[in-house]
């Protein structure tokens, strides 16, 4: 009987090896093989890159400027060619027969592509990327930049993970408040990652924040199966964005197919917990290249990881794109935005650490609505001059519904707090870039100027003892306790200046002049309530306040290139933060703001050194400096006697000194060593920043020589990803160190608003596999179920300590028409 069991089990094993060989050969694969010269010489043009992006494939060129791609199955692909210096070539092409040959044309360019054409280029390098020293009519030469490239690494996209999805973004400090990237929130160097709010936050390059000047905090984040990629530009952007230690954070949308008139795109996701998400896209090119459109729908919803975390979220968006002739373009983009979330509250670290999944508050609710239109002219005078323009307008809204009081205390019920933000604001920027020769060297500058008006009303009163969203005032004509207005006016000019001293040393000085007008005029009431919480005192207050200031910035970068592949850069830029009166006037029993807060100033510096080998070594290794003036951050305060609650004051803490380095290094194992083969991929890749970030010129004993709230001193996240034709696996851990949330550096308080992050590290899978038109991913968050926090807050979604979820999978399939 045994030997029957055994023939039967080596029968089938030989019938399925046979059927595997079998399949093997039926599916027929051949090669791609082209010669790329150049229209102006008719010479052949060594080490120039060409594309298959939907393999994420790429090869160079060799000094015959010949290039192979092995073991493709029949089909069509698109194949894109480019060589810096020269117009990218873009072509579908069919592979029916053992062997294709194409002859690429390079044409050369006088002006520097769109960030839209050398979106190959950055496909080609990894999953991350750094801009290029100019793109469209702006200049990052010498700056500190990166880019990450969506479709380039294995994450977790339906969920906007961005523990996944930033993951090669060196220096970042994550929060993770919830499990399905409603809210984005990421600092860097020391800068509070709340709602992003220290970075400039735009979508295809304008603004998207509530209010840039008043309230520049980011509830709508895009989703980022929308995304082709993600720039960011650390200090230095101050100068051609606007007045943020942090930098720049550009999402940029996935552009139309030009040789298609019709592309769909629908991607379905379930996962853990009763999450479902549906990504659905059309896009296309008409009228010979004339209009092209873009146009998604996404809807996120699901039970969350602990009890009272429900929510449901829909995005939509549309690009128009009208070409009426070679020099001019102009768009057109709306998107909407909406989402509902209940809100599970914090946890004392008591709570914490018997169970991280409980919830202690079921009347807390958040809600948005975000509605965006943008402009867009772009117009090339010559070659070498060209303009742009963008106009935007935001309509949005922020509600938040419940109990604000400290986490300690029992709800037991009543009247919840509503606090009810509306913001509308309009702003213009227009940029000119020109292109010169001047003692045989070619130089670059670019000039421009920003005009911006924000209004921003917020209500702050009793709502409903229910336990629903009820979003209501039970007095809208007079809530308890404050209603105002913040209108602010922002007017801006700024120049930056390539100056190429030679082949390979470029100088690149800049300004920018500011002028900024913020205002409040409203009310607020001083309430009295006795031991039995009835109304004994109400006084109500009239304020106005104002405040404008103009200020000039400055900044130089340098970069040195010896030889292809090889930079060294170097920049030191002015920065400069405005306060926010949208903060005065919110009563919180958990957090206060000092009434004399006063504006930021300093400056960020960089030294760094770039690396590329072809496509085996990337390497990028920045030493910085950030020194901030009057430092706004968060101190430990007391209430007086009998409570001595614990909160926080939100004030200029003292100057702040942030020193640190920061690298990254990505290794294509299999192409290092053998770089003729594109069938697979291997690679590794480490990112790890060392921070060392204090208080100084302080005479506060409880303040001097701490470490500054919100840093942690080690960073280091690490993944390794292969490819296998159209296979994906990749895996990433994330390490991160305990900091602290105020300067006096607390551990531990009763209210849990206040005390240490510990150290934490987080492990996530992710994998993907694509066969013609259809796409299946599946991927594990925190895969060994560390139980960890990010972040205390002083009011939503806390207060207290805002558990990060526990292990979750997700599954998505995907179809591309």
């Amino acid at each position: 009987m045994k030997m029957n069991r055994c023939k039967v089990w080596k029968l089938l094993l030989a019938l399925s090896l046979l059927c595997s060989v079998a399949g093997r050969g039926q599916e027929a694969v051949g090669e791609l093989r082209g010669r790329v010269w150049s229209q102006a010489t008719g010479k052949a043009v060594a080490g120039a890159t060409a594309v298959l992006p939907q393999l994420n494939q790429s090869v160079f060129t060799d000094d015959k400027g010949e290039f192979v791609f092995q073991g493709l199955a029949y089909g069509a692909y698109e194949l894109v060619v480019f060589e810096v210096g020269k117009a990218t070539w873009q072509q579908e092409v069919a592979l029916e027969e053992p062997v294709l040959e194409v002859e690429v044309a390079l044409r050369e360019l006088a002006v520097e592509l769109d960030a839209v054409e050398v979106q190959a280029e950055r496909e080609a390098t990894f999953g991350v990327a750094r801009l290029r020293a100019v793109e469209g009519t702006s200049i990052y030469e010498g700056k500190k930049s990166e880019v990450v490239v969506l479709e380039a690494i294995a994450a977790n996209l339906s969920a906007n993970n961005p523990r996944q999805i930033f993951a090669r973004v060196t220096g970042l400090n994550i929060w993770e408040s919830d499990g399905a990237g409603l809210q984005l929130g990421i600092g860097g160097r020391g800068l509070s990652p709340n709602r992003t709010s220290n970075f400039n936050t735009r979508q295809n390059g304008y603004d998207i924040s509530a209010d840039a000047l008043g309230y520049p905090e980011s509830y709508y984040t895009p989703p980022a199966e929308a995304l082709a990629r993600i720039e960011v530009v650390r200090g230095a952007a101050s100068l051609q964005y606007g007045t943020q230690f942090g930098g720049l954070l550009n999402f940029v949308f996935k552009r139309p197919p030009k040789e298609k008139p019709f592309e769909a795109v629908s991607r379905q996701t379930v996962g853990a917990f009763g999450y479902f998400g549906s990504f659905n896209s059309v896009a296309g090119t008409l009228g010979d290249g004339q209009f092209s459109y873009y146009a998604f729908y996404n809807r996120r919803q699901g039970d969350g990881w602990r009890p009272n975390a429900g929510f449901q979220l829909d995005n939509g968006f549309a690009a128009l794109q009208f070409r009426p002739g070679e020099r001019l373009s102009i768009g057109l983009e709306a998107t909407v935005m909406g989402y509902l979330a209940q809100q599970p509250g914090g946890l004392t670290d008591a709570f914490f650490e018997q169970n991280p999944r409980q919830s202690i508050r079921d009347r807390n609710w958040f809600q948005i609505k975000w509605n965006l239109l943008a402009m867009t002219l772009d117009y090339r005078f010559t070659d070498r001059t060209r303009l742009n323009v963008r106009s935007f307008g935001l309509m949005a809204r922020r509600q938040s519904l419940g109990a604000l009081t400290p986490i300690n205390n029992i709800d037991f019920g009543g009247n919840r707090t509503l606090i009810d933000g509306a913001f509308n604001n309009l702003g213009t920027e227009a940029r000119v870039l020109h292109r010169y020769k001047w003692m045989g060297q070619e130089h670059t500058f670019v000039v421009g100027v920003r005009g911006y008006r924000g209004h921003s009303d917020a209500q702050q009163g009793d709502g409903s003892d229910g336990d629903g969203p009820d979003f209501e005032f039970l007095n809208p004509g007079d809530v308890e306790g404050s209603a105002y207005d913040f209108p602010s006016t922002n007017l801006a000019a700024f120049a930056e200046h390539i100056f190429t001293l030679s082949p390979t040393l470029t100088l690149t000085p800049g300004l920018r002049m500011e002028y900024i007008k913020t205002a409040a005029s409203g009310y607020y009431k001083q309430r009295v309530f006795d031991a039995a919480g009835n109304l004994i005192v109400e006084n109500r207050e009239e304020e106005e306040l104002g405040r404008s200031r103009s200020l000039l910035l400055m900044g130089l970068g340098v970069a040195y290139k010896p030889r292809p592949g090889v930079e060294w850069y170097s920049n030191v830029s002015q920065n400069y933060r405005a306060i926010n009166f949208t903060d005065l006037r919110i009563d919180n029993p958990n957090g206060r703001v000092d009434p004399n807060i006063q504006d930021e100033r300093g400056f960020t510096a960089d030294f760094g050194f770039r690396f590329r080998k072809e496509r085996s070594i990337y390497l990028d290794v920045t030493a910085f400096q950030v020194l901030y003036r009057d430092r706004i951050g968060l101190l430990l305060r007391s209430d007086e006697p009998p409570l001595f609650n614990d909160y926080r004051l939100r004030t200029n803490i003292a100057d702040a000194r942030i020193l640190g380095v920061e690298g990254f290094c990505e290794w294509e194992i299999l192409r290092y060593f053998a770089p003729a083969d594109s069938l697979s991929s291997l690679s590794l890749f480490v990112n790890a920043a060392l921070i060392d970030a204090r208080y100084i010129n302080t005479q506060d004993n409880s303040i001097r020589g701490r470490r500054v709230e919100l840093a942690p001193p080690v960073m280091v996240r690490t993944g390794l990803s292969w490819q296998w034709r159209q296979f994906r696996l990749g895996g990433s851990l994330a390490y991160t160190s305990e900091h602290f949330t105020d300067a006096t550096n607390a551990r531990r308080t009763s209210s849990a608003v206040n005390g240490a992050i510990p150290a934490y590290m987080v492990a996530d899978l992710s994998a993907g596999y694509r066969w013609r038109m259809f796409s299946l991913e599946l991927s594990c968050n925190n895969l060994f179920d560390a139980a960890y926090f990010t972040r205390r807050a002083d009011a939503y979604p806390g207060p207290g300590i805002i558990p990060a979820d526990g292990r979750s999978w997700f599954l998505t399939l995907g179809v591309k028409i």
